[in-house]
């Protein structure tokens, strides 16, 4: 996995870890707790999911298993 595409699967799992605080905010005012909940779940499954995967990533760099590809070569 090269760092960029790094970067970016962590900030769409910030991205999604706060949509999920959005819809359960604002589905709470209209339609209650519950729903909210069961509304947000999914968007939280999937952020936890990517995270996951992320740390398996960098566990995966830092043993030296499978090293992180740089973008622009060191000079």
């Amino acid at each position: 996995m090269k760092q960029s595409t790094f970067v970016r699967w962590g900030l769409l799992s910030f991205g999604l870890v706060l949509l999920t605080f959005v819809i359960r905010g604002s589905t709470r005012l209209f339609l209650g707790d519950r729903v909210a909940a069961v509304l947000s779940a999914p968007v939280a499954l999937s952020a936890l999911l990517v995270l996951c995967a992320l740390f398996v990533a960098a566990l995966l760099s830092v043993t030296g298993i499978r090293p992180m590809e740089r973008d622009i070569d060191e000079r």
